[in-house]
């Protein structure tokens, strides 16, 4: 049992079973057992591998779409670069250097502010990012300014509810104590929607809560934000609560503390939240559309004429990483999101 299952394990014992959302909360970031607050999850010998760490491509691309949004919105003189989420600060490295090849007015306009609650991450961030960024626990405590943000595999890890129906009826999913160990079961009778016996829904409060800031954000000062996540486009009944440890999965009551905890991203509710806070919101796609017509081919392409036959090779396992269909490249969604009034930014299409 690990430190953090014995302080549930008497959370419940006391208050009875706990909500989903509340274990969640507790298993990523509780302040001295949190998954992470207490290690780098990333990389090879973590238990996940994003975008960023797979090729520098993936920042390059992003620098070049902020710095299209940059022009979009009429080239203020200070932008704040935010990033939620920005795990080993590879992303928010990659786009710095991108942004200072292509567009020498944002590099000078831009102040990075690193959204993090990790001090293991944000170690690591200072070290891939240097001097000159901020850090903050929240997005409202980055200052009022024009802004471009960034939110790579941030809002699969917030914490979400799940409720059942059983014979006509809606029940809270909750953890609960089995023979002195977690165990998952439901809870009386909550209120939901018409639906078939067996569905499963998923609610993200917090997820809307954070993308109604970012929403507001945008209507008080010109700017546009990208998030990229895995998910789907379209809300619909499932269950897709998952846990991984060591690039596997495993139950999600499984040594809390020490296990990844996310789920899918609801884009459609997602940019339900945005447009509630006052953004337009912008038609999302594949995360293989998006790389593709931001020039994926065409950089690797060119980061191969020179190379060998092992590199070359490693190219393209990287290429087909982020932009194969049976890979990242349909499972992941890209939504962008400005200030009203802002043209389209490229590649997306107004809904």
């Amino acid at each position: 049992m690990t430190p953090l299952e014995a302080l549930i394990s008497e959370l419940i014992a006391t208050d009875g079973p706990m909500r989903l959302d509340r274990y969640m909360g507790l298993c990523l970031g509780h302040p001295l057992h949190g998954y992470y607050i207490t290690r780098d999850p990333l990389g090879r010998e973590g238990d996940f591998v994003t975008a960023p760490e797979v090729s520098q491509v993936f920042g390059e691309l992003i620098g070049i779409w902020a710095a299209g949004a940059f022009v979009a919105m009429g080239e203020p003189a200070r932008v704040n670069l935010v990033e939620l989420g920005p795990g080993r600060g590879t992303l928010m490295a990659d786009m710095l250097r991108t942004i200072g090849r292509v567009s020498p007015a944002l590099a000078a306009a831009a102040v990075p502010h690193l959204i993090e609650t990790s001090p293991v991450l944000r170690t690591r961030q200072r070290q891939a990012v240097g001097p000159g960024a901020s850090w903050h626990m929240t997005l409202e405590e980055v200052p009022e300014a024009p802004m471009i943000l960034i939110a790579n595999e941030f809002f699969d890890a917030i914490p979400i509810r799940q409720i059942e129906r059983r014979q006509g009826l809606w029940h809270e999913r909750v953890i609960g104590l089995e023979q002195g160990r977690l165990a998952r079961g439901l809870s009386g009778q909550v209120p939901g929607p018409q639906g078939r016996d067996g569905d499963v829904l998923e609610l993200a409060p917090a997820r809307d809560v954070i993308a109604g800031q970012i929403g507001q954000r945008l209507l008080r000062h010109p700017g546009a934000a990208l998030i990229i996540d895995y998910g789907h486009l379209t809300s619909a009944p499932g269950d897709t609560l998952q846990a991984m440890r060591t690039h596997g999965f495993v139950d999600v009551t499984e040594r809390p503390g020490e296990v990844d905890l996310t789920s899918h991203v609801d884009f459609q509710a997602l940019g339900r939240a945005l447009k509630e806070g006052g953004a337009a919101v912008h038609r999302p796609m594949t995360q293989r559309d998006f790389l593709l017509a931001m020039g994926l081919e065409q950089r690797f392409e060119l980061l191969g004429r020179r190379a060998d036959a092992i590199v070359t090779s490693t190219l393209r396992r990287q290429m087909a990483r982020l932009a194969d269909e049976n890979q990242m490249g349909n499972l992941f969604k890209v939504l962008a999101a400005t200030s009203p009034g802002m043209t389209s930014p490229y590649p997306f299409g107004q809904t």
